[in-house]
C-alpha cells in the first residue's frame, strides 16, 4: 500500500479488526481536505454503530469526494443506517455506489435509506442491501424509487445469490411483476416453464423474498421438484400455504415433502395435495411427519387420492390428539362431504372409518341420496356393506346408485329392501349390476313392488356380468308368469357366480 493514504484513489482494508482507534484514525483521513479517497472498502471489519456515527461524522465534514463506500458484512444494524442515511441527505454527497450486504438491516433501516434517497435523489446509482431483511415494505419502499425520473437510482441488489436473481428475473417477466413485490405466487398450470427449481429454491428461502402463498396446481412436478420444495420448508421462510394439487408426485414425491414437514423451523399453515397419486405409504408418511413436527400445520387437502385400509385412520388420530395444531383434513369433494357430516350426526362416528352403514328408516331423499353416492365412490370410503331400508328410495335414487355400481366401489352389500322401487327402478339398478366394474356380491330388495318385467331386467343384468353377485333377495315381490324361471335358470349355469335366490 502506498505510505502516504492522502495520494490514494482506493482505500480496501477488508477483514481487519480495526477497533475504536483506527476507525477514529481513519475518520481523521476522510475529513481531511487533502483527502481524495474515491472508493473505501471496509468489509468484515466489525464496524459497530458507534464506529459507524464515527465515520459518517467525518463524511458529513467532507462528503464530497467519496463515490463509492463498502460496508458488507458488519452489525451495523438500523442505527447504523440512519446516522449513514443522514449523509446521504447532505446535498453535497456525491456518494455513487453503498454497499450494505449483510449488515443486520431490518424494515426501518429499509425506510429511513429510501427516505434520504428521496430527500437528496440526484447522485446514488447502486445500493446493494442483500443478506438483511426488508419486513413487509422494505423492498416496495426502495422499489418505488425506480420509478422516478429524479431518483438517479438504478441497481437495487436484494438477492443473495445470482441463482436468486436469475429466477426473479424470469419470474418478473411472466408474471409483470417482481416476484419481491408478491405474498402470493401463482405458477399454476406450469407457468414455472424452464425456470430451474434450485434457482426457484434459492429466491424463496432469501430473506427479500415475502412469499406467503405459493400456488404450483397442476405443475407436473416430480421427485425432485419436492426435493428442493422440502429444502424451502426446512429454511427460515415465512411460506405459510403450498398448493401442489394435480401433480403426479406419488409416494416418493411426498416423501420428500415429508422431510420439510419434520424440520422444526417449517412454519407452514395449509398443504394441498389434491389428485397427486398418493396410497397408503404416503398417507402414513405424513402422518409420521406431522407428529415429528406437531406445532403449525392446520390444514391437509388430500382429495382425490387412495389411502388404502388405513390411510384415513392414520392422520384422522391427529385430529383428536390436542398436541397437534390440524384442525382440517380434506378428503371429500363438496357433495361426498355433506354427506359424511350427514351420517356422522346420525351415527356418531366417520363414515370413512366405518366399513358398514346402516341408514334405514331416514326418509334421505334424492339430494341425500346423490350426496351418498359421491362419498360412496370416493376412495376414501371403504364401506363394504350399505342398508337403506324403509329410506323412502325412488327410481332416481336407484340411478344413482347405479353409478355406484359402475364405479368400482368397495362396496359388497347392499339392501334396499322395503322401498317403493318398481320395475323402473330396478332397471335403473340393472345399468350397474351389468357393468364389468360392479363387484356387488349380495343384493337385497325385499318389497320393493317389483314384477315380472323388473325380474327379466335383474336376470339380463347377471347373464351380463355373471361374475360377482352370489346372493339375492327378492322376497315380497311378484315375478308373475316367467319371473322366477328367469332368475332360476341363472343358478343351473356354471358361469354364474350367484348361490341363494330368496
Amino acid at each position: 500500500m502506498c505510505k502516504n493514504p492522502l495520494l490514494l484513489r482506493e482505500l480496501n482494508l477488508s477483514e481487519r479488526e480495526l477497533g475504536d482507534t483506527r476507525v477514529i484514525q481513519i475518520a481523521a483521513l476522510l475529513q481531511d481536505k487533502h483527502c481524495k479517497l474515491n472508493t473505501l472498502i471496509l468489509c468484515e471489519c466489525s464496524i459497530t454503530e458507534k464506529q459507524c456515527l464515527i465515520l459518517t461524522s467525518a463524511l458529513k465534514l467532507n462528503p464530497s469526494h467519496l463515490r463509492e463506500l463498502d460496508l458488507s458484512e458488519n452489525e451495523l444494524k438500523n442505527t447504523g443506517v440512519n446516522h449513514l442515511c443522514d449523509v446521504l441527505k447532505d446535498s453535497h454527497c456525491k456518494l455513487e455506489r453503498l454497499r450494505l450486504s449483510d449488515c443486520s438491516i431490518s424494515e426501518e433501516g429499509y425506510k429511513a435509506l429510501a427516505s434520504a434517497l428521496r430527500s437528496n435523489p440526484s447522485h446514488l446509482i447502486e445500493l446493494d442491501l442483500t443478506g438483511n431483511d426488508p419486513g413487509q415494505s422494505g423492498v416496495k419502499q426502495l422499489s418505488d424509487l425506480l420509478q422516478y425520473d429524479s431518483c438517479k437510482l438504478k441497481i437495487i441488489r436484494f438477492l443473495k445469490s445470482p441463482a436468486a436473481e436469475e429466477a426473479c428475473d424470469y419470474l418478473t417477466e411472466v408474471l409483470g411483476k417482481s416476484p419481491l413485490l408478491l405474498t402470493e405466487l401463482d405458477l399454476s398450470e406450469d407457468k414455472i416453464g424452464d425456470l430451474d427449481w434450485e434457482k426457484l429454491s434459492a429466491l424463496l428461502i432469501d430473506s427479500h423474498s415475502k412469499l406467503e402463498k405459493m400456488n404450483l396446481n397442476n405443475c407436473e412436478l416430480t421427485e425432485k421438484s419436492c426435493s428442493v420444495l422440502a429444502t424451502v420448508l426446512s429454511s427460515k421462510t415465512i411460506l405459510k400455504e403450498m398448493n401442489l394439487n394435480n401433480s403426479r408426485l406419488l409416494n416418493s414425491g411426498v416423501k420428500e415433502i415429508c422431510e420439510g414437514l419434520k424440520n422444526p423451523v417449517c412454519e407452514l399453515k395449509i398443504l394441498k395435495l389434491s389428485d397427486c397419486s398418493i396410497t397408503e405409504e404416503g398417507y402414513k408418511a405424513l402422518a409420521s411427519a406431522l407428529r415429528s413436527n406437531p406445532s403449525h400445520l392446520i390444514e391437509l387437502d388430500l382429495r382425490g387420492n387412495d389411502p388404502g385400509p388405513s390411510g384415513v385412520k392414520e392422520l384422522n388420530h391427529l385430529l383428536q390428539d390436542k398436541n397437534y395444531q390440524l384442525k382440517t383434513l380434506r378428503f371429500l369433494g363438496p357433495a361426498a362431504d355433506e354427506a359424511c357430516q350427514y351420517v356422522t350426526g346420525i351415527v356418531g362416528k366417520n363414515p370413512l372409518l366405518l366399513t358398514e352403514l346402516n341408514l334405514s328408516e331416514h326418509e334421505l331423499g334424492d339430494t341425500r341420496v346423490n350426496q351418498i353416492t359421491a362419498l360412496l365412490q370416493d376412495k376414501h370410503c371403504k364401506l363394504n356393506t350399505l342398508t337403506l331400508c324403509d329410506c323412502g328410495l325412488t327410481e332416481e335414487s336407484c340411478s344413482a346408485l347405479a353409478t355406484v355400481l359402475r364405479s368400482n366401489s368397495s362396496l359388497k352389500e347392499l339392501d334396499m329392501s322395503n322401498n317403493n322401487l318398481q320395475d323402473s327402478g330396478v332397471k335403473k339398478l340393472q345399468t350397474g349390476l351389468e357393468d364389468t366394474n360392479c363387484a356387488l356380491q349380495k343384493l337385497r330388495l325385499f318389497d320393493c313392488s317389483i314384477s315380472e318385467e323388473g325380474y327379466k331386467a335383474l336376470a339380463s343384468a347377471l347373464r351380463s356380468n355373471p361374475s360377482h353377485l352370489i346372493e339375492l333377495d327378492l322376497t315380497g315381490n311378484d315375478p308373475g308368469q316367467s319371473g322366477v324361471k328367469q332368475l332360476n335358470d341363472l343358478l343351473q349355469d356354471p358361469n354364474c357366480q350367484l348361490k341363494t335366490l330368496r
